[in-house]
């Protein structure tokens, strides 16, 4: 009787792309994964769909800029408050509600351009009530994932996570712009609002979602932000995401860098903005590597470093093609961050904390990128791109490896045995 034969090894392929187990294993995350995805793309749908509507009525920039004020504003002033509710109240039922809110935002929208109903400040008002909801949405969702999944699951569960929102900011808008074209805002805002019906399918179906509670009733934000600053290893995911965000940021300066450097246009511009985003969306499907990874602190700082690195030597390049493989190996390297970062969260922390650390989450999520652009814009003014982008990539570099020689713990955590 022959020997069995030996069982195969793993090959290549699974260990390079994303694993889809939680998509196979959970029929509930599975649902939540592809709402997420269809919601995404209409959001970024009716994003640009918003924009190019304002400049319609207005010809004006600053008007279009407005924009993204009114949207930013509530996400970070309801963010910590959003994390807060999501540890208080049924998660399902909260983000049942705040889906439901954003679909009758976009229906309103839909409404009113059928109608012909062009008014500038509508459009700001629903911008401002859509970051509300997203801002109340955003905590609960991603503080039931750890509910659905066990926790070795998690890290490939972030990496789809990943997928979907950045498959949305780069099919959105140019779906968007398509759909504008052919049947006028009207029917971007219609799609936007049927595609929400996937996300409250996804939430209808789940179970009961009540945070696991130790301590009083009702969730306070000051609560979270105390039990953060005992929490070492969970704050340094923060540090760590603001030395990328802040220091090494260049988006801002990317129209200027089109036209005094690779003596572009508009869609140049348009290739540097895509360029991060494609490598994040690589960073998402290239991640089965990352199942292999324990220590996931040692993971974000390399990570960051990474980021660092590629915008530096991005501002001393003048060969577009190379630039744009530099911004693409910067997003990869983000997404990477990212996943370990929101895996640490959800392993590290206690279910009652979850949603406030995801409302912090948001917060630098909004608010870090806009500093960047900020300092990146001052620096570059006072200097030259060159020097805010290159010198800006060196300072995330640095600061990188004095949180690495200060963070000891950050540096040991280890994922068969998490520590916040």
């Amino acid at each position: 009787m022959s020997a069995p034969a030996p069982a195969p090894a793993a090959t290549p392929r699974r260990k390079l792309f994303a694993d889809l187990t939680p998509l196979r294993a959970s029929a509930d995350y599975r649902r939540l994964w592809f709402g997420n995805t269809v919601s995404w793309v209409g959001q970024g749908m009716t994003a640009l769909a918003i924009s190019l509507q304002v400049y319609d009525i207005t010809r004006s920039p600053f008007s279009v800029g407005l924009v993204g004020l009114f949207s930013l504003i509530p996400l970070i002033v309801f963010g910590l408050y959003g994390g807060a509710v999501a540890d208080t109240v049924d998660r399902r039922k909260l983000g049942l509600a705040s889906a439901t809110g954003s679909a009758v935002l976009s229906a309103a929208l839909a409404t009113a351009a059928f109608a012909g109903f062009h008014r500038v400040w509508f459009l700001y008002a629903i911008v401002a009530l859509q970051s509300v909801c997203a801002a109340l949405n955003s905590p609960a969702r991603t503080s039931m994932i750890p509910r659905l999944l066990p926790p070795e699951q998690l890290r490939a569960a972030n990496a789809l996570n990943s997928m979907t929102t950045t498959f949305g900011m780069l099919v959105g808008p140019g779906l968007g712009g398509l759909v504008v074209g052919l049947g006028g805002y009207q029917i971007a805002y219609l799609v936007d609002a049927v595609a929400f019906s996937a996300a409250l399918y996804a939430m209808w179906r789940l179970p009961s979602m009540l945070p696991d509670r130790t301590g009083a009733k009702r969730a306070s934000v000051l609560d979270g932000l105390r039990f953060l600053a005992t929490r070492p290893n969970l704050r340094m995911t923060f540090f760590s995401d603001f030395c990328a965000m802040i220091l090494a940021h260049p988006r801002a300066l990317f129209p200027v860098v089109a036209v005094v450097w690779y003596d572009g246009d508009a869609r140049t511009t348009g290739l540097l903005a895509a360029a991060p985003a494609v490598g994040a969306l690589l960073g998402g499907v290239l991640s089965g590597w990352q199942g292999r990874i324990r220590h996931h602190g040692q993971a974000i700082l390399l990570a960051v470093a990474c980021w660092g690195t590629a915008i530096a030597v991005f501002g001393l390049t003048r060969n577009l093609w190379l630039g744009l493989l530099l911004l693409a190996l910067a997003g990869y390297s983000d997404t990477v961050s990212m996943i370990f970062r929101n895996t640490m969260m959800q392993v590290a922390a206690p279910d009652e904390m979850r949603g406030r650390l995801q409302g912090v989450f948001i917060v630098v999520v909004a608010g870090g990128p806009r500093l960047g652009d900020f300092l990146a814009g001052s620096v570059a003014d006072l200097t030259s791109p060159a020097v805010a982008i290159t010198g800006g990539g060196i300072a995330c570099v640095l600061a990188i490896a004095v949180l690495a020689l200060y963070g000891r713990e950050f540096r040991r955590y280890d994922a068969l045995n998490p520590t916040a």
